[in-house]
């Protein structure tokens, strides 16, 4: 389905703020409510919506470290690519998993408490996958932009 202007307007908004009503949102696109509401259910529908969530705040409910890990695996067949996906897949700690090209085999996005809590998950989770070869780590001092919202 190709967007037109309408839903890329839409999308825009609902990635800076879902919450907006479907009374709003139809004010800002000068369309009525239920056209608005056909279009969002047709947005989720389609896949272009994957979900609605909530961005907390890190710091007020306690992670304090965020920290990228590349992971370099033992071996590069179907199967151990696979099950480390698997097993990556169930860390609460682990907020993004990306396969990658290059020097390193995965990149990951962690957030902990602190460097006690990424210890500890280092030590008796992550490194102990089967799959693992190395773990090289680089933690984050400041946070200069993070963004949700895709450019359309």
């Amino acid at each position: 389905m190709e967007l037109d202007e309408i839903d890329v307007k839409l999308l825009r908004l609902l990635q800076q703020d879902a919450s907006m009503s479907n009374k709003a949102l139809s004010f800002e696109l000068n369309k009525s409510i239920a056209a608005v509401h056909e279009r969002v259910r047709k947005l989720k529908r389609l896949g272009y919506i994957k979900k609605t969530v909530a961005i907390l705040d890190r710091h007020k409910i306690g992670i304090g470290l965020i920290s990228f890990s590349q992971v370099f695996l033992k071996a590069h067949t179907f199967e151990v690519l696979n099950e480390f996906e698997k097993e990556v897949a169930k860390f609460p700690e682990v907020m993004e998993c990306y396969q990658m090209a290059g020097s390193y085999d995965f990149m990951l996005r962690i957030a902990t408490k602190d460097m006690d809590a990424y210890h500890i998950f280092l030590r008796h989770r992550l490194a102990v996958l089967p799959q693992v070869n190395t773990v090289q780590t680089y933690f984050v001092l400041s946070e200069t932009k993070s963004e949700t919202a895709y450019p359309l």
